[in-house]
């Protein structure tokens, strides 16, 4: 089923392992791809692991920098002609200290990546998105956005504040036929976790194609009644 023929799809974060995943559900469906992150080594490398036919380009963008967004947003429309969904799934993760132990830079990091990036992209793309029907944004929150954890209070508080963007953003938009939701995964399965967690139950992890499933329904015209959701992806976790 090509349900993104003709739809151009921007991908933030498309280097990391969920970008991947993600980018390669979208050209299976048929869209045309827009794949941002920092590295442009890391973009050609995502964009050469593509299917053969997909039409897609790379932008490498410091997200951080709205006015690099901008252009990155305004390149994008100007090398596809249109742009339909946006699915933010740039971020990080740290561990820290005790809140009252954080320093303001370990704070500021997982504000940048995880809401800064979101806000600043959302921001640059929703006048192009096309109103009356068919424009999606889709962002990626956690499952540590539902409960605050020791140790790990920037982390749980972006990711919350990712929720309550989306909220906004969704009742913004409403009227303009424009949806917004995100996703709260559980434990992803990647190489990296399996390393840091050697001896936990992976299998009860979310797979990352699991999760591309996901992110493609939410930009699809099966979804075309669903914004401002928060959709849990726990996994058997």
């Amino acid at each position: 089923m090509q349900e993104f023929t003709g739809k151009t799809v921007v991908v933030t974060g498309a280097a990391g392992n969920l970008g991947r995943a993600a980018a390669l559900a979208f050209a299976r469906r048929g869209a045309r791809l827009a794949l941002i992150d920092l590295d442009p080594d890391a973009l050609r490398s995502a964009r050469e692991a593509l299917p053969e036919g997909c039409e897609s380009a790379v932008f490498a963008t410091d997200l951080l920098d709205p006015a690099a967004v901008s252009a990155m947003i305004a390149s994008v429309k100007a090398r596809f002609g249109s742009l339909e969904v946006l699915v933010n799934i740039a971020g990080g993760f740290a561990m820290g200290p005790a809140v009252h132990e954080t320093t303001d830079a370990q704070w500021n990091a997982m504000m940048d990546l995880n809401l800064r990036t979101v806000f600043n992209c959302s921001r640059a793309a929703i006048p192009e998105l096309p109103s009356a029907g068919g424009g999606r944004i889709v962002n990626i929150a956690a499952r540590a956005a539902t409960r605050g954890v020791g140790h790990m209070a920037p982390y749980c508080v972006s990711k919350a504040a990712v929720i309550t963007l989306t909220e906004s953003l969704a009742d913004e938009l409403k009227q303009r036929g424009i949806n917004v939701n995100c996703i709260l995964p559980g434990t992803l399965d990647t190489p990296q976790n399996r390393a840091a967690m050697p001896d936990a139950d992976h299998d009860s992890w979310v797979p990352l194609d699991a999760l591309a499933d996901v992110i493609l329904f939410l930009a699809s015209d099966a979804a075309r009644c669903v914004t401002g959701a928060a959709v849990p992806v726990y996994g058997r976790s």
